[in-house]
């Protein structure tokens, strides 16, 4: 369970005082709500100071979101680069304006009969290292500016390709124009565009009709957590929803650990430079102190020191 101190601070007339909590929530997000609706909703209910989502998720999607809390914002990018899985449905022969369910009507296309070879002969040119467009309408920003505010004002966007690595993908039913797949990617990749890329090559165009997001490293088998679950939660008091909380140390799991001794605990903390306690070979490690608590994540420097990539200012277990 992650900490949280009792230290409150108001956060308004009318509402309840924040407090500072630090660790990672897994919630399964809902449909039709953005990741920023998600993250305030779940901000209110835990009454966190601070927070702050791993990779926005389309409000089509559902599935993990991870927010993280307090000292685990710190390590929000780690997570947005990690490699992640999805369960996609597409359908066949209709393109829209988002690539999604939510666009208009571009064009419509007959589909030619598909068996299994010609399914996974498409499946198989988008595996591996690939290039792909980004939606037109996308959070990406262009001069500062999100991608799909340009586009509702109806001006021309030229979205630049860019490679994406694509692990796994897998057909996992086809039933008339509708296409279930299962998606195993690297960070920057965009599903609705890997289904008008399929689409196109099976010769008929396709869009994303929905969206789930299974896990993300390093939470492989993750306990996600509703809505409606926090909200019984926060009913119950302050420990039924600090229990819902992971660890921060939970984000750096799929790392090695560098248990510390007091006098190397008490240097790393104050930013100080140590030789490095373990293997060179172990690279980013996370830095623990002997009573438990995560002080940082760190790596070795080419003088075999220890370099601190992020300090941790967590409370003692």
């Amino acid at each position: 369970m992650a900490k949280a101190s009792r230290k409150l601070r108001g956060s308004g007339r009318g509402c309840a005082p924040s407090r500072d909590l630090h660790g990672i929530l897994l919630l399964d997000k809902p449909l039709g709500m953005s990741s920023n609706q998600a993250l305030q909703a779940t901000r209110r209910l835990l009454r966190a100071a601070k927070g702050g989502h791993t990779g926005a998720l389309d409000p089509l999607a559902t599935g993990l979101l991870p927010l993280c809390f307090g000292e685990a914002t710190k390590i929000a990018g780690t997570l947005l680069g990690s490699r992640k899985a999805y369960l996609a449905e597409c359908r066949l022969g209709v393109t829209t304006t988002t690539a999604d369910l939510e666009g208009d009507l571009v064009e419509q296309r007959p589909v030619p009969a598909l068996d299994e070879a010609a399914l996974e002969q498409a499946l198989a040119s988008l595996r591996g290292r690939i290039v792909q467009v980004p939606p037109v309408y996308s959070a990406l920003k262009q001069g500062g500016e999100p991608l799909y505010v340009k586009a509702r004002r109806g001006e021309a966007v030229d979205v630049p390709p860019r490679e994406v690595d694509i692990h796994r993908l897998e057909l996992l039913a086809h039933e008339g124009d509708r296409l279930r797949l299962l998606v195993e990617c690297g960070s920057g990749t965009y599903i609705r565009s890997l289904a008008v890329d399929l689409g196109e090559r099976l010769g008929c165009g396709a869009h994303l009709t929905s969206l789930r997001r299974l896990w993300v490293e390093p939470f492989r088998e993750p306990a996600m957590v509703t809505l409606a679950e926090l909200e019984q939660a926060a009913g119950q008091g302050e420990a039924a929803l600090d229990a819902l909380l992971l660890p921060l140390s939970a984000g750096l799991a799929d790392l090695p650990t560098l248990r510390l001794d007091p006098s190397q605990a008490l240097a790393v903390a104050q930013g100080q430079q140590i030789p490095w306690p373990g293997s060179l070979e172990e690279g980013p490690s996370a830095a623990f102190a002997p009573d438990g608590r995560l002080l940082a994540l760190v790596e070795p420097d080419p003088a075999g020191r220890v370099r601190i990539v992020r300090g941790f200012n967590l409370p003692s277990p």
